[in-house]
């Protein structure tokens, strides 16, 4: 049986939950110009990946491996900056394959997918501020008298992931739908692939700065 918490604590985590998902941050931006730039697959794979980043958290939050980050600034720094700089090599290659749409579309249902998916992957999991927000955020919500702690912090963070991924997908769903209306003029395409990639750019300066708590 999964273990959950008492029903005024699950009332209030799935309150946090949907607060917390709906806005748009770093993964949703992400999926949008993924979504925008490849098609709905190439979204949704990344809405995807995102969320594989986001159990391998889960699973850091409820072993106490993120406490390392906690205490440790080099082990933050080390994270952060490897996250940005791998932004960074995302941006560099989007903006490379504006003169190369066609091209780029045409290699997606071959090796896109699985390239969507495994970056949205690395861009959470690189992210030392997300894994900082589920050691402090699914604790919350574990009662102190739980039987299996860790079993009952996992299970929450795969209903926080559930709700998360939902989320992304719909907005790759609706990216993907405004993209596919410039797809057709390479000149669009090649505007749409440069303001992802300073989208990226933008991205990767806002984790690098980002600051321990």
């Amino acid at each position: 049986m999964i273990p959950m918490p008492e029903p005024a604590l699950l009332a209030a985590f799935l309150a946090a939950t949907l607060a917390l998902n709906l806005p748009p941050g770093p993964d949703m931006a992400y999926v949008a110009a993924r979504a925008a730039g490849q098609g709905r697959n190439a979204g949704v794979a990344a809405a995807f990946g995102v969320g594989a980043g986001c159990l391998v958290h889960t699973g850091l939050a409820a072993f106490g491996v993120s406490a390392v980050l906690r205490h440790s600034d080099f082990a933050f720094a080390l994270l952060k900056y490897a996250g940005a700089a791998y932004l960074v090599h995302m941006a560099w290659g989007m903006w490379r394959a504006r003169g190369a749409a066609e091209a780029a579309a045409a290699a997606l249902p071959a090796r896109g997918l699985g390239r969507s998916f495994l970056e949205g992957a690395l861009t959470n999991t690189l992210n030392p501020k997300v894994a900082l927000f589920f050691l402090a955020f699914l604790p919350q919500f574990v009662s102190a008298e739980a039987a299996h702690p860790v079993a009952a912090t996992i299970a929450l963070g795969f209903a926080f992931n559930a709700s998360g991924t939902a989320v992304n997908v719909g907005v790759a769903v609706l990216a993907s739908a405004a993209g596919a209306r410039v797809a057709v003029s390479p000149l669009w395409r090649g505007i749409l692939n440069r303001a992802a990639a300073l989208l990226f750019v933008g991205l990767a300066l806002r984790l690098a700065l980002a600051e321990r708590p």
